[in-house]
């Protein structure tokens, strides 16, 4: 069995390879060399294994590259795979998010910068713009976050093909229960400290969300100053910051096959973006956010200044699942045992943007 890594950073993709069990591993040479890779997206519901990469040139523009040989080799078509129509009067940045339906064949969405969600039919290789939510009344008001205006989360529900959930800084979270045909907001108890009003209907700065391994109407957010469990499919939010020495953060991880337990990596503020203390520590829950546990043994024990992204934590798929995260200094460190133990699996890598993993 052989263990995957993906890292997608400010100059490239790195993709590291395990054969012990993730004891050790080999980092191949940067590929789309200069270009941001901003998410790298994994879809195994055929025999093979297709990986999709968002790659962003600053002299040739965005871009969407696939690898059916599990990154030995990329291919990009000659016209762009996903671009607004002309009448959107916008261009792409970039894209910042797959997603493989858990319930149909072939169907993969990305979400974007600007805010808006495109869907392939084809795996990925091409994708139209989905109308329901470009259109969407509210999109005028929908903010820029600092790092850009974009959906960053898409969340196909595992069963039901038409239900879709995304979140954007700015904006917050979204539902679609008709395939994307109408979107609803879905922000009710999650705060915006920064509006007049704290508690709008929508314009949250949500960073990002996940959906537990057991019940997917129970949700996890973390959001510019806050973190959040819904038990309803987005209904409403409560708070689940207690326990975690700030509410401030980027990523928000679900194991994938057991409910309840939930990762994130807590930042102390949005105007100080350190770690907490200055120190390397992954926080865990293993009861939906009603308690939190410290997760450091093998971490940097010294003063640690990088933060990690909002794509830059991961898991992979294996029977005792791995954690993964990536720092803005370059280092990526890795745990075979759910977070028990880390060890540093890269370093003097450029900034890290994304992680994925898997096994084959």
């Amino acid at each position: 069995m052989s263990h995957i890594l993906c890292i997608g950073t400010e100059k490239g993709l790195f993709t590291a390879r395990s054969e012990d069990d993730r004891k050790t591993w080999e980092i191949g040479p940067p590929q789309f060399q200069m270009t941001n890779v901003y998410a790298v997206g994994v879809d195994k519901r055929s025999s093979t294994t297709r990986l999709l990469a968002s790659v962003t040139s600053s002299h040739f523009g965005p871009s969407v590259a696939v690898s059916d040989d599990l990154g030995a080799t990329w291919s990009e078509p000659d016209e762009p795979p996903l671009a607004f129509p002309d009448s959107a009067g916008v261009a792409l940045v970039r894209v910042w998010q797959f997603a493989a339906s858990p319930t149909a064949a072939g169907v993969v969405y990305a979400g974007t910068q600007p805010s808006a969600l495109f869907k392939s039919t084809d795996g990925g290789e091409s994708y139209d713009l989905v109308p329901g939510l470009w259109n969407h009344p509210h999109r005028p008001e929908w903010g820029a976050g600092f790092g850009g205006q974009a959906i960053h989360t898409v969340l196909p529900h595992p069963s039901d093909p038409d239900r879709l959930l995304v979140a954007m800084s700015t904006g917050g979270v979204y539902r679609s229960t008709d395939a994307g045909e109408s979107w609803s907001p879905a922000n009710k108890g999650i705060k915006a400290y920064f509006f007049p009003d704290p508690w709008p209907e929508f314009g949250q700065c949500v960073h990002k969300v996940a959906r537990d391994a057991g019940d997917p109407e129970r949700l996890y957010a973390q959001n510019h100053h806050g973190v959040y469990r819904s038990d309803n499919g987005g209904d409403s939010w409560e708070s689940i910051a207690d326990g975690l020495p700030t509410d401030f953060g980027f990523t928000m991880v679900a194991h994938p096959s057991k409910p309840g337990v939930v990762y994130t990596f807590p930042i102390e503020a949005d105007g100080s973006r350190y770690p907490p203390d200055f120190r390397c520590r992954v926080y865990r829950s293993t009861d939906a956010g009603a308690a939190w546990e410290v997760l450091q043994n093998g971490l940097p024990p010294n003063d640690f200044y990088p933060v990690v992204l909002r794509d830059a934590m991961c898991t992979d798929d294996a029977a005792v699942t791995g954690v993964y995260f990536g720092t803005r200094s370059g280092e990526v460190f890795g745990s075979a045992d759910e977070g028990d133990s880390w060890s540093m699996i890269a370093e003097h890598l450029p900034d890290v943007l994304c992680v994925r993993a898997f096994q084959v």
